[in-house]
């Protein structure tokens, strides 16, 4: 059977093009991985030859990368150095589009006597991270909270443990195999595997998941699941954050309860706006 034969599979041609893992065509993977060094410095102008170093790669072919780059808008270049271009925004724009149910997320808010006032965000799970799809800032925004786009340890934070609820033990098991997953952000962070299990097991029986300033001191976190619309999307999960000082056990049931009517809502396409 010939390499062009069309009844092979987009995935058999995939795999024989990648060659096995990390072995797919040199320059996109430089590329990619360039872009993730940028991402991991916002607001910084990063040197050519900083980025040739982390990269591993030469000058030269890294300034052919970041000037491919450059062209489509990818990336930028500035008196220090290079940094993110507004393309990777506008590709950004496109993916989250295709969440429908970010679409009514903020009216939502906005419309919930319990959830107005408060910062509350939707995530996704990838690995044993979350990442921040959707911010509704509240009428008190907490600066020090996460943005659109971050990236956060699962293990510790409540939309974290909302989507790893949803999943087997077995799987979390796979995913915080190794202790590069349970980081230390305060004094009240998840740092093991059987305690990270243990809060699963309570957000199964409590229905909504709490983070007890496991990520920002003096901020509770309280989290639900949001099973996605359409069966190829991934679950989100929907979380609001809430002053220490202000989380008694009541305010912290209103808020669960707040975010459970949110969800269904989202999760019904005839109820949302």
């Amino acid at each position: 059977m010939s390499s062009t034969d069309p009844e092979r599979s987009e995935e058999a041609l995939a795999a024989e093009a990648r060659g096995g893992p990390g072995r797919g065509a040199p320059a996109v993977v430089r590329a990619a991985r360039l872009l993730r060094l940028l991402e991991a410095a916002p607001g910084r102008e990063i040197p050519l030859a900083e980025l040739a170093a982390d990269l591993g790669a030469a000058k030269s072919s890294t300034l052919s990368v970041c000037a491919a780059l450059e062209e489509t808008g990818l990336i930028v270049r500035g008196g220090g150095g290079y940094r993110l271009g507004r393309a990777v925004l506008e590709l950004a724009g496109s993916y989250l589009s295709g969440f429908d149910q970010l679409r009514a997320f903020y009216d939502l808010c906005r419309d919930s006597e319990a959830l107005e006032r408060e910062v509350v965000q939707i995530a996704l799970l990838e690995g044993s991270d979350v990442i921040y799809l959707a911010r509704h800032e509240g009428r008190v925004p907490y600066r020090f909270s996460a943005g659109i786009g971050s990236r956060f340890p699962a293990s510790s934070t409540a939309v974290g443990h909302a989507l790893l609820a949803g999943l087997g033990d077995e799987e979390v098991e796979r995913r915080f195999a190794s202790a590069a997953a349970f980081p230390r952000l305060t004094p009240h962070s998840v740092t093991d595997l059987p305690t990270l299990l243990a809060a699963l097991h309570r957000t199964r029986a409590r229905g909504y998941a709490l983070d007890q300033e496991g990520v920002h001191p003096g901020i509770v976190g309280v989290a639900v699941r949001l099973p996605p619309w359409n069966p190829a999307d991934a679950p989100l999960s929907v979380g609001a954050s809430i002053m220490a000082t202000e989380a008694t056990p009541d305010r912290v049931e209103e808020v669960g309860e707040a975010l459970r009517v949110l969800v269904e809502a989202l999760s019904n396409p005839l109820v949302s706006r």
